[in-house]
């Protein structure tokens, strides 16, 4: 039915008689004659399916579903394939976000931010068939363009990147032009900053509401999440009688183990729930109730609220409360400890979260802190844990620790040890006769 012919050049073509009668060829290039041979089976198999009226066996229709888009181009001109969907980049985007049913709302969000930026770049109506191996460089360099951060790029470039394997999966494009772009995050230790206790009480302050101050306490004092962990935490995760609070984590949910974890209700943190709890309605179920819309940016009102306390909106605004969190607890618990309360690991922890602050200097240099953090109302400036003497003062200050009256004894008695004899024989007892 079907045969191959070599040209003097080592191309290959398979030819065959259609099912109109007409003879066609379907150039294979420089191949190899297994290669050709494996072709011209399952053009014979299409053929003799087409002729007969049957379906096509699951090994050819398998065979069809694998093809690369230029194979199944020339399949489909010859009549022995339907040619495939050929979709521009703004139809691929919409249809692929319409079918992500299982992601969460921001999620979405950054999606459909991300694309808009590849039609920013290449055009809304780009067939995707036409994108080259080389555009993935060009949108990295258009975003940087842009004057976007570096941690900013990669994290688009790893949702082109997602969208592009989504394609390859669907048979619509070749090739990934986003395959090889680092995508992954990195540590910046220049937007790392520690907010410190002084700071805080100022953005207490410049709160306008108890649920803001509860938005802010639950990431400075509490190391939670804005906005996906502190507008998930409902009352019932408040265990007041135990002191702990259960955290949900969107963001770990899928990973099994990790769809929330326990923190203890820190004193610093239960004025602020206290307030909230105060004013909430009897049948209120999400502790903050008022900002849980996705289209409120909580970072964008949590920035006029840092300059209306007169300060400089500093980086990564809640990222940056985690990390004073986790750098200050750090200092009284074990790593394991901090990141199980936290919900990183100790290695993201190092490379994302910890800081080092200007009391570790101090504290090395053996000096305490020149200036004390002002004291504030109770509710703007939470109980704080009372620092140990050790470590706020030198050893020449510290009051003199009460002495039991047992301990001289044992001490002369430990005095004497030195003036005792011992006889000139072994341990064991003598032997008697």
């Amino acid at each position: 039915m079907a045969s191959i012919t070599k040209e003097s050049n080592g191309r290959r073509t398979v030819q065959f008689v259609g099912t109109d009668g007409k003879r066609r060829s379907i150039r294979l290039g420089k191949v190899t004659q297994r290669a050709a041979e494996s072709v011209k089976l399952r053009v014979e198999l299409i053929l003799s399916a087409a002729i007969s009226g049957h379906a096509l066996d699951d090994a050819t229709a398998r065979w069809l579903s694998e093809l690369d888009q230029t194979m199944i181009d020339k399949l489909a001109a010859v009549g022995l394939a339907k040619p495939r969907e050929s979709m521009t980049l703004s139809a691929f985007i919409e249809d692929y976000i319409a079918g992500r049913s299982d992601i969460k709302d921001r999620t979405t969000m950054r999606l459909r931010e991300a694309g808009q930026k590849l039609m920013d770049c290449f055009g809304a109506n780009k067939p995707l068939r036409e994108f080259a191996s080389d555009d993935g460089a060009k949108f990295r360099q258009w975003l940087l363009a842009k004057g976007l951060a570096e941690n900013t790029v990669r994290r688009n470039c790893g949702r082109a990147k997602q969208f592009f394997r989504a394609a390859i999966h669907r048979k619509l494009v070749a090739e990934n032009p986003f395959a090889e772009l680092v995508s992954a995050v990195r540590g910046n230790p220049a937007r790392m900053r520690f907010i410190d206790r002084e700071t805080a009480a100022k953005v207490f302050e410049a709160c306008p509401n108890a649920e803001w101050r509860l938005i802010f306490a639950l990431s400075r004092f509490g190391g939670l999440r804005c906005p996906s962990e502190t507008l998930s935490l409902k009352w019932s995760d408040i265990d007041w009688k135990n002191e702990r609070v259960r955290v949900p984590s969107p963001k770990t949910e899928h990973i099994e183990g990790k769809e929330s974890r326990m923190i203890p209700l820190f004193p610093e943190l239960r004025p602020y729930l206290e307030e909230v709890r105060a004013q909430a309605k009897p049948d209120s179920e999400y502790v903050i109730m008022h900002y849980r819309s996705v289209r409120q940016n909580l970072s964008t009102q949590f920035e006029r609220i840092v300059c209306r306390a007169g300060l400089e909106p500093w980086p990564k605004l809640f990222q940056n409360l985690r990390s004073t969190r986790e750098t200050e607890l750090m200092e009284d618990y074990p790593a394991h400890v901090v990141c199980a309360w936290i919900g990183n690991s100790e290695a993201v922890a190092r490379k994302h979260y910890l800081q080092i602050t200007d009391e570790h200097f101090a504290k090395a240099a053996g000096k305490v802190a020149e200036t004390a953090p002002p004291q504030a109302s109770a509710l703007q400036n939470p109980v704080q844990q009372t620092a140990e003497q050790a470590r706020t003062a030198p050893h020449a200050e510290m009051a003199e620790a009460p002495q039991t009256p047992l301990f001289p004894v044992f001490a002369e008695l430990c005095e004497l040890v030195h003036k005792c004899t011992v006889p000139l024989r072994g341990f064991e007892p003598r032997l008697t006769d």
